[in-house]
């Protein structure tokens, strides 16, 4: 009798195993990682056999869907404070986390715009009777990089009150690329997936701060396979492919 119980349970457990492993790899990414975090995915998939499923939304949102039980098993934040915010709360594997990419702030207009000087007056003709389109700036990284840059450039205090605030920075993108705001703060790697938008100015890497993209495994993660994507994140097929789509990375190919 004994053993068949044990053989039972044995049984079970291989087949919660195979279950684990059949089912597909939930991963939570920052929504200006989109195209380049479908196209990893795929990657894996075709190298492991493991089908990858993606919620892409901001940051923040994603932080506080982990943080409140949602069944991620890797998360891709746009920043560091983000992932010290589920540190903090003890949603993700401290040990496990690593920066897999960084990126740059820029000013994106229409196509028929020209380059902007990055002075109050250019900016308050640029604006016109217009809103700078940005992710939140309370909430979300994009948005935060770029009040940050704009406050060191000294041009916070005239955008300040002109502001259209955005859910994410894929949002802000949208405004501009359909003509409802003359201007978008967002990431150069959107501006250079949008083909009706172009980049007008980059804000200097030194009048912000560095923009990184740290990944770990959530403390609720359960697929067999969650530690085996976060390495394939930083090796030399997801560097190249981040390249691609416009990331700066640190990894050899």
């Amino acid at each position: 009798m004994r053993l068949s119980l044990i053989v039972a349970a044995v049984f079970v457990l291989a087949q919660t195993t195979v279950a684990a492993a059949e089912r597909p790899l939930t991963v939570f990414a920052a929504s200006s990682m989109s195209e380049a975090m479908g196209a990893i995915g795929e990657a894996f998939e075709a190298e492991n056999g493991v089908p990858v499923t993606f919620s892409f939304a901001g940051t923040g949102t994603l932080a506080r869907q982990i943080e409140a039980g949602a069944p991620a098993d890797v998360f891709v934040s746009a920043d560091t404070l983000w992932m010290g915010y589920l540190t903090d709360r003890g949603a993700v594997q401290t040990e496990s986390e690593t920066v897999i990419a960084s990126n740059r702030i820029v000013l994106a207009g229409a196509l028929d715009s020209e380059p902007l000087d990055l002075s109050a007056d250019a900016v308050a003709a640029r604006l016109g009777d217009g809103r700078l389109a940005i992710a939140d700036p309370d909430t979300v990284p994009a948005g935060r990089y770029g009040k940050a840059g704009l406050t060191a450039l000294g041009l916070w205090p005239l955008v300040e009150s002109r502001l259209a605030p955005m859910e994410n920075v894929r949002v802000a993108l949208a405004a501009a690329a359909r003509g409802d705001t003359p201007l978008a703060l967002v990431y150069a790697t959107d501006a250079a997936i949008e083909p009706n938008v172009r980049v007008l100015a980059e804000l200097p890497a030194e009048s912000h701060p560095k923009i990184e993209y740290p990944a770990a495994l959530t403390t609720g993660a359960n697929h067999p396979q969650a530690a085996a994507f976060l390495s394939f994140l930083l090796g030399p097929e997801a560097v190249k492919i981040l390249r691609s789509f416009g990331f700066v990375t640190h990894k050899e190919e």
